[in-house]
């Protein structure tokens, strides 16, 4: 049975966050800049500077994510942090337009994405970043929690590729406690979880 653990992405996992995103997808290209800046921003970036953007990032409190690791070496990430870090999701018609909650309040805090190395998948572990991540905002005094995540099959009815799944899936976050807010698409959902209950 691997050992699993969950550990904040600080300045000094870098190399283990690159790990992490590099298995498979778009981690590598996108280095999780896609909900930090504007789309005109992101799409000329280079690589270099998404990454760059990232280690500054994993430098300032709380940390923007956390890293899984099965049996010491990182297998998988999740970004989780205060909507307010999280530009793009402002700037989404079908968030805007859905969530109930005030999209200057601090205290909101998102998950927006899941990245699992290939030979880790099918193991559980986006359902333990999840619960990582809801443990991880309570404790950092995040009142709620918002998730954006989508079926696994599309809405004509034809299966998602595991790299389109980087938002979640909605039985995931349904199992972690998760209720459904909206469904701005068939096969699309803003999910909440109150972390003051």
């Amino acid at each position: 049975m691997p050992t699993i653990t969950i550990e904040p992405a600080t300045a000094e996992r870098f190399d283990d966050a690159q790990h992490a995103l590099t298995g498979g997808g778009d981690g590598s290209s996108c280095q999780c800049a896609w909900w930090t800046i504007t789309n005109a921003d992101f799409q000329r970036t280079t690589r270099d500077q998404k990454k760059a953007l990232l280690h500054d990032e994993m430098d300032v409190a709380p940390p923007p994510a956390l890293i899984a690791y099965v049996d010491g070496e990182a297998a998988g990430w999740i970004r989780v942090g205060p909507r307010t870090r999280q530009q793009r999701l402002a700037r989404t018609k079908e968030f805007i337009a859905y969530s109930e909650e005030p999209w200057e309040d601090g205290d909101v805090w998102a998950v927006t994405c899941f990245v699992v190395r290939r030979e880790h998948r099918g193991e559980g572990l986006s359902a333990r970043l999840l619960d990582a991540a809801i443990d991880f905002s309570r404790s950092n005094g995040a009142r709620l929690l918002e998730g954006y995540p989508t079926e696994p099959i599309d809405a004509s009815g034809k299966k998602r590729s595991s790299n389109s799944l980087f938002r979640g899936v909605v039985s995931t976050f349904e199992n972690a406690g998760f209720h459904e807010v909206a469904r701005p698409k068939p096969d699309r959902a803003i999910v909440a979880l109150d972390l003051t209950a």
